[in-house]
Formats: C-alpha cells, structure tokens, sequence
C-alpha cells in the first residue's frame, strides 16, 4: 500500500468482526513497527499483545477505570496490544541526568511514533485499530506482570473492521502550517 494513502485511509475503529487476529500478524506488525525511530536509536518500546478472551475481558473489566468506552472497545476487538516503554533510557544520558529540558517527555514521543507506526502496519494488513489512553496503569501492569521498569504508554485495540468509517473533518493546511523564510 502506498505510503501517502494508507496515512489518509487509516481509521480509529470501534466496531469488529468476529474473527481472531493471530500471533503471526501481530508478529508481522511489529516486524514493521520495530523500525520506527526512537531517542538515539534506544529501542525501548515494547509490545504486550493480549489474545486470550479472558484476559482481554479482564483489562476492559478493571483496567478502564471505568470508561465503558474503552472497556466495549477492548472487549468488540480480537486482540489488545498493550505498548510500554522502558523508562529513564528516552531523554537521559547513560548517568540518568535528562539530556535536554524535556527530560521523559522522549519516552513518549518515541511511544507515540511506534504507536502510528504499529496502526499504519496494522492497516496495511486489513486490520482496524483504536489507539486508546484512558486506563489504569498499576491495574494492567499487575493483570499482565509486566516488568519493573516499565511504564504503560497506549492499550491498542486491534481486529478486523465492522465498517469503514468516514474520515473525521480535518483542518486545512493552512491552518497548521506556518512557512518561514
């Protein structure tokens, strides 16, 4: 798919079929999504992915902090991609001092790239996503064991579309771009 058009046809999904995404596409996704950039090249994000009903159900049961949304997403989605980072790396210096006056503001950054990076794969591949950021972070760590030293950064719903949806209104060039010089 080229570049430019799978950016402006990839949708926030809401609404799934009833059919299972594999270990094998997920591995695929993140197969792409590896390379998307990260703070001096760290590699610190990291990919949860969540294919058991049960425990799917669990996170959208205790890990929304009650924002049925959320939970209905997870629960409509084949699988749940859970996206952490390692934390102090993004931003710092080896000795743990920030490298710039953003301090871990990189640590999100980076998880946002390979956030898109993941979606756009994912589209890619005929599946829909839903990148969602409201969630109880200690719930889900300690649902999923996640390792110390990691932060949650996004719950990705992932699963093939019920629909299509229209694009959302976007706002002209001309109002985001400002050209110097």
């Amino acid at each position: 798919m080229e570049s430019i058009r799978n950016i402006k046809e990839r949708r926030s999904i809401r609404q799934y079929k009833d059919t299972p995404v594999t270990a094998e596409q997920i591995t695929e996704i993140v197969e792409a999504a590896r390379f998307a950039p990260t703070w001096k090249n760290s590699q610190t994000v990291r990919y949860h992915a969540v294919l058991d009903k049960a425990l799917k159900d669990r996170i959208a049961a205790e890990g929304t902090l009650n924002f049925s949304k959320n939970g209905n997403n997870i629960r409509s989605a084949a699988a749940l991609v859970v996206l952490t980072t390692v934390d102090g790396i993004a931003g710092y210096e080896p000795d743990g001092t920030p490298t710039t006056s953003k301090g871990s503001h990189w640590q999100s950054f980076d998880a946002g790239i390979a956030c898109q990076t993941f979606c756009l794969a994912a589209h890619d591949k005929g599946l829909g996503t839903l990148i969602m950021g409201i969630f109880d972070e200690p719930k889900i760590q300690e649902i999923l064991n996640l390792p110390a030293g990691e932060s949650v950064s996004a719950l990705i719903a992932v699963g093939y579309p019920e629909a299509d949806p229209a694009a959302p209104k976007r706002k002209d060039v001309s109002e985001i771009l400002t050209i110097l010089g």
